[in-house]
């Protein structure tokens, strides 16, 4: 029998997954209204955060598509409610029918659909597409990391006093307050927040953002593709200790993040510390 977690075997399986992302993308753009308000409809879920009809087909749709695709695997997504099977359990998809939803509903661009396939707690292969932007990003363990099937590397030559930052302002003030300690005038390029967590990381990979923040209460669903896409194309998401993200726990909610390239990972981390 094939192996279900090799490199190949997860190669093999792109054609369908990349099939079932756009799939996925088609039912979601039909209610988006970029710079106006969604048609979609809207609820309330526990805690006030808004969910969609689009979130909803999204999810729906992933969960029949994906569970053809894999049927090994368990399930862990934004839209479902957590079955306590998947602890302990060798492959789970994680799962983020709509990374973003209040800049879905808002008409703002950045959005993503977020998709991983987890072994043994570890991203295997990621995928965030945006589908307003046209950007597809995607990644396989030990692969590398591709935007539109071009090669993606995060940023090796960042300076970190000159490094352009995105995340919540409070954030990137306490960073900076970290650097302002050994220069006089530290100058970050704050790059305005982007809406999507995975949108977030993904263009820390690409190159384009050198060092994404992210506040406590992230969802594994958030993260795990785009940490992949992220490790492949040489960096991590890490906490304030620089220490790798870890998936599937029995709760799947985050502390405080960094996503950023491995030369910057020391020194964000450090100045993080000095910045209180």
């Amino acid at each position: 029998m094939t192996d279900p977690i090799s490199a190949d075997f997860v190669h093999a399986l792109m054609p369908d997954l990349r099939e079932a992302l756009r799939e996925a993308a088609s039912l979601a753009l039909p209610f988006f209204k970029e710079g106006g308000h969604t048609s979609a409809k809207i609820w309330s879920k526990a805690g006030g955060s808004p969910v969609t009809e689009a979130d909803v087909a999204v999810d729906t749709f992933l969960k029949i598509r994906l569970s053809q695709i894999v049927p090994e695997a368990a399930w862990l997504s934004e839209e479902t409610a957590d079955d306590a099977e998947r602890i302990g359990h060798d492959l789970v998809w994680i799962v983020d029918p709509i990374d973003g939803t209040r800049a879905f509903l808002s008409g703002h661009r950045d959005w993503s659909i977020a998709v991983a396939l987890l072994k043994a707690g570890e991203p295997v292969v990621g995928f965030v597409n945006a589908p307003a932007l046209g950007h597809d990003y995607e990644a396989i363990r030990g692969r590398g990391a591709t935007r539109n099937g071009a090669a993606i590397a995060a940023a090796r030559d960042a300076a970190l006093p000159t490094a352009r930052v995105t995340g919540p302002k409070p954030m990137i003030d306490r960073l900076e307050r970290g650097v302002s300690r050994d220069r006089a005038e530290p100058a970050f390029d704050r790059i305005d927040r982007i809406p999507s967590l995975a949108l977030r990381v993904a263009r820390v990979a690409e190159g384009s953002v050198d060092v994404g923040l992210v506040s406590s209460d992230a969802r594994d669903w958030d993260l795990a593709a785009a940490d992949l896409i992220l490790r492949e194309a040489g960096g991590s998401v890490c906490d304030m200790a620089g220490v790798a993200t870890v998936y599937n726990r029995p709760d799947p909610v985050h502390g405080e993040l960094i996503a950023v390239p491995h030369g910057l990972r020391d020194g964000v981390v450090a100045a993080w510390a000095k910045g209180r």
